[in-house]
């Protein structure tokens, strides 16, 4: 297998952790976003809307991080990342769904704005990440209040929702914003778990 990402990207980050979750190893190989790679031809001819990762396995070729998550849990062998029993697999969804709809845009925005503008020597907009910290709050308020009767987003078990929401709470610890999911119990106690993981630990580390 070969996957064409970026290993600080955080939807690379995902499927790095399903394969380390997994145990299982697959190529890198690295798209510089910074030289704008992911926007040439030769990555186009990959995915068409010029963005990272891509899997392939083989003659077959995924794109969307999302997708590549459920296609590695069903091929590759160890303990199962989506549940079995019905609810626990439609709140599994459901959390895919909210992260994807809610979640990752605003964190992205506080990381742009702290991190990526001031790598670049430019100045950050604080107002951005005011509001973007926002929608981020009604997200991890939702999700401590979830967390209140269950370990893990679907439930007892950890699960591809879990591993979805992973790179975008390291990236609000990283854009030093780490208050939002330490001043929510759950949320905290919850991340302390999904962190200590040895596959994030590789991931991240």
């Amino acid at each position: 297998m070969k996957l064409y990402g970026h290993p600080m990207s955080t939807c690379t980050r995902k499927v790095l952790t399903v394969l380390a979750e997994k145990g299982h190893a697959a190529e890198l190989v690295v798209v510089d976003l910074m030289k704008g790679e992911q926007k040439q031809p030769e990555h186009l001819a990959r995915h068409p809307f010029g963005v990272i990762p891509v899997l392939e396995d083989g003659d077959f070729s995924l794109y969307e991080s999302r997708a590549i998550m459920r296609y590695l849990d069903q091929k590759l062998p160890g303990a199962p990342l989506t549940p079995t029993e019905l609810r626990s697999k439609a709140l599994m969804d459901q959390w895919l769904s909210i992260e994807q709809s809610y979640f990752s845009t605003p964190v992205i925005k506080i990381l742009f704005q702290r991190i990526f503008l001031p790598m670049r020597g430019q100045q950050g907009d604080e107002s951005i990440v005011e509001s973007a910290t926002t929608e981020v709050a009604k997200v991890l308020d939702v999700a401590d209040k979830a967390l209140a009767s269950r370990e893990y987003l679907a439930g007892s078990s950890y699960s591809l929702a879990d591993i979805a929401f992973m790179p975008y709470l390291g990236s609000l610890v990283a854009s030093k914003a780490e208050a939002l999911i330490a001043s929510r119990e759950n949320v905290a106690a919850w991340w302390k778990r999904l962190s200590a993981r040895p596959s994030w630990v590789k991931v991240a580390g």
